[in-house]
């Protein structure tokens, strides 16, 4: 059904980018026109005409945007896009020749608030951050597979002194340099990781504990133990929460695993790279303190896997948590079998969830949509067609399209599987009933608000919006008692 002009002229003051490319709007003011997502300044309706496609408007006398570039949507193209993901592709494989983000910047060829406006865009991130995270990646890397003094692996990877690159280093993984090097040493299964201050912990087990009857995992006190996959091998991993620190150990079902990917592993389980003291300051700029109050330690924990939360995605698509943990059991039991003598489940493959059929799920109360779509989406991995391991890589933009392509996976699901497993920083599960809620709390509202409503109010919090969405999922409920204080 073809739109009316007041509904195409609500999608372009929402800026809803999902209707890119069903018209373009043409600014008789300024003779250009603009996908519906463009940024620029809102014009008066009496300044707008309405197109079916980019030719329309370029024989109407105008001409493509130069912010949202039009054109390049409607034949498939993004230049904008593709010279920032080459740019941050070279920081993360020679993070080492950029001295700081004036370098960035004269590389990139745009000016610095484009640039830093690209970069929290496309990537949740500021140039300065990302630049950080690469030389961190550069010297783990570096750490595991070399004997070089860390002294020199610090200055290889672009640190400027060894104190700068020591505290950084213990901030996003919560161990020194030389703890972290020993990682690599065979037969290493235990090893501790420092908490960072004021971390959030009891809110963190009450997330881990959310599904008391969990085949996968478990929480005993301040203990927590799971069955995971490590370098694709089936393990059991404990977590021995302290007031200061976790100790963390893990046991193979056969040979594989290993002790950096069991780190990484609890490193984001942990949160451990999300900044949550510069979203605190956020909220306080912003008058809304409330919002953070009792749990300024608050991370995001991480999904297992990509495909644990891809499963999760579709699972928990309209129904309740409780039924979504019953079906996502029953799933567990049915395609994977217990580690050992644990009584643990890693969870499933995507190949063995490929291998099944949709009349496999019925019995167990799946819906033959909801069926169909996770066995499609797990054969769509298992042929090589969608590579998890590489989404994180992509920029977040590219991420979000290519999963938007998966049948089963809209919007809501997509948010959720970027910032629950790709560790996407500004991202908003439009729809969620827990964000909503929280949102008609934390302004008063009378009524909860609608997606435009919800798009606006989040706005602000960028680009923290998904530790914005972790508080406000925790807003309404109770404070978790900590377990290590009396």
């Amino acid at each position: 059904m073809r739109m009316t002009d007041a509904q195409m002229y609500d999608r372009f003051l929402a800026s809803d980018a999902s209707y890119n490319g069903r018209f373009f709007t043409g600014v008789l003011t300024t003779g250009i026109y603009c996908l519906p997502s463009c940024k620029a300044r809102k014009p008066k309706p009496e300044n707008i005409r309405f197109f079916p496609t980019c030719e329309a408007a370029r024989e109407f006398g105008l001409r493509p945007c130069l912010k949202c570039h039009p054109d390049d949507f409607e034949r498939g193209a993004d230049p904008v896009l593709e010279t920032i993901e080459t740019l941050v592709s070279e920081i993360r494989a020679t993070p080492q020749n950029f001295s700081d983000t004036r370098a960035i910047v004269r590389r990139s060829g745009f000016g610095t608030t484009r640039v830093f406006e690209l970069f929290r865009q496309h990537f949740h991130t500021t140039p300065a951050d990302l630049l950080l995270q690469a030389r961190l990646n550069a010297a783990k890397n570096a750490l595991l597979a070399t004997a070089a003094p860390i002294l020199a692996v610090a200055q290889d990877a672009g640190f400027e002194s060894q104190s700068s690159f020591h505290e950084h280093f213990r901030q996003f993984t919560g161990m020194t340099p030389a703890a972290y090097r020993k990682l690599a040493e065979p037969g290493t299964r235990r090893f501790e990781i420092a908490l960072p201050k004021n971390y959030s912990l009891a809110h963190l087990l009450r997330t881990l504990a959310r599904d008391p009857h969990s085949v996968t995992e478990k929480v005993d006190g301040s203990t927590y133990t799971a069955g995971v996959r490590l370098n694709d091998r089936p393990a059991v991993l404990t977590l021995r929460f302290g007031p200061q620190a976790v100790e963390v150990r893990f046991t193979c079902a056969g040979p594989g695993g290993s002790a950096p990917a069991a780190h990484a592993l609890v490193a984001n389980i942990l949160g451990l790279a999300q900044d949550a003291p510069a979203f605190v300051r956020l909220t306080r700029r912003l008058g809304l303190s409330r919002l953070v109050a009792g749990r300024e330690g608050l991370r995001l924990p991480q999904t297992h896997s990509v495909f644990d939360a891809l499963t999760w995605a579709i699972i928990g698509q309209q129904i309740n948590l409780p039924f979504a943990c019953l079906l996502r059991r029953r799933l567990i039991e049915r395609a994977s079998a217990p580690i050992s003598d644990s009584g643990l489940h890693a969870p499933p493959t995507p190949e063995a969830v490929a291998a099944l059929d949709p009349a496999d799920l019925l019995p167990l109360q799946f819906s033959r949509r909801k069926a169909g779509c996770l066995i499609d989406a797990a054969r769509l991995v298992s042929e090589g067609k969608l590579d998890l391991a590489q989404l994180a890589a992509l920029s977040a933009t590219r991420a979000e399209r290519t999963l938007l392509c998966i049948r089963g996976l809209g919007p809501w699901s997509v948010n959720y599987i970027m910032m629950r497993a790709l560790g996407f920083g500004d991202c908003v599960p439009y729809g969620d009933t827990g964000v909503t809620s929280g949102l008609k709390a934390l302004f008063k509202l009378d009524i909860r608000p609608d997606a435009d409503a919800t798009r606006r109010l989040m706005e602000p919090f960028s680009p923290h919006r998904s530790l914005a969405t972790a508080h406000l999922w925790q807003l309404l409920q109770p404070q978790p008692i900590n377990p290590f204080k009396t």
